[in-house]
């Protein structure tokens, strides 16, 4: 049994292909199942019931392939090791972020982090959640940047910043002479909401109750999973939108003029760091997690008079 071999069996169970799972292994799919067979052959038990499509595990299988992920990440943290006795930060990190929280946050920090630790080779995916939290667990991702809480087995949440909810309302809306908000206010005019599958949606939901993004004459719903989707329909149709507080640091003023934030406690949602309970790269997320809070303004750092929302 090699190293080699238990890459092989969790690259397999990942893409659930034996030809993708070569190819992310950069061996020809002859070689990855030869690997394969040898190893299942040593262990005197079949893997995967290669009668089915997409390939499964069998029933033992799935317990050989969980031992796997944590051989292999245990495996890794010798690598770790030397690098922090080193004082040096390199390889890969790859991070996982929700579409809401990535065009505002990422690029400053990213920029940062980069220049503070060149060494280091940053992958970064636009996901969604439950993709996000898939990938984190067979082991695609290192750690991802998501809204909280989720209770998800085996993985951990780190908090680290409360970001605010603003309302962005229409010259022509009801609500545009209120200074500020209460949730009550909300079911006045029409909201335009993001899709399903986008955690957002149902925070904004429990902010106001709405259960549909319609216009008020029922010719159309609009489905989208932009933010700026969102601002620019309000401008077009009128109505009203609900966006988190760090998208409209480069709005004009104008923009600005349309946002009115709620009374307290203001609706906010929790902005966590992700990682698995075995995780590597310990270090590079820390320094990555630390990038961050330096980014943030120091609102954001506390959730008193805050109400944190759910997804549902």
């Amino acid at each position: 049994m090699t190293l080699i071999q238990l890459e092989y069996i969790v690259a397999v169970d990942t893409y659930r292909n034996f030809v993708a799972a070569a190819e992310k292994c950069f061996v020809t799919q002859p070689t990855l199942s030869m690997q394969i067979q040898k190893l299942e052959e040593s262990i005197g038990a079949k893997v995967f019931d290669r009668s089915r499509q997409p390939v499964v595990p069998t029933e033992i299988g799935e317990k050989i392939i969980a031992q796997a992920r944590i051989i292999l990440i245990e495996s890794k943290k010798i690598a770790e090791i030397v690098q922090n006795e080193n004082g040096e930060l390199d390889g890969e990190l790859r991070i996982g972020v929700i579409p809401t929280i990535a065009p505002y946050l990422l690029p400053t920090v990213l920029t940062n982090f980069m220049n503070k630790f060149p060494k280091i080779q940053l992958q970064i995916w636009e996901y969604t959640t439950e993709r996000i939290i898939h990938e984190l667990k067979v082991g695609i991702l290192d750690c991802g940047i998501l809204s909280t809480p989720l209770h998800e087995p085996g993985i951990i949440e780190k908090p680290l910043f409360y970001e605010n909810f603003v309302a962005y309302i229409s010259e022509q809306s009801p609500l545009f002479n209120k200074k500020m908000l209460s949730s009550d206010d909300i079911g006045d005019d029409k909201l335009w909401l993001l899709n399903e599958g986008h955690c957002m949606r149902g925070q904004v939901l429990n902010i106001c109750h709405h259960k549909h993004n319609y216009d008020n004459s029922g010719r159309f719903e609009y489905n989208t999973g932009s933010v700026e989707t969102l601002k620019k329909m309000v401008d077009i149709n009128s109505g009203i939108t609900i966006l988190p507080e760090l998208s409209i640091v480069d709005y004009t003023e104008d923009q600005l003029n349309r946002i009115r934030y709620f009374k307290s406690p203001e609706p906010v949602r929790e902005i966590s760091l992700l990682t698995t309970q075995n995780f590597v790269k310990k270090k590079a997320i820390d320094a990555l997690s630390q990038e961050i809070m330096e980014a943030i303004p120091e609102k954001f750092k506390t959730k008193k008079k805050k109400e944190v929302l759910s997804f549902q």
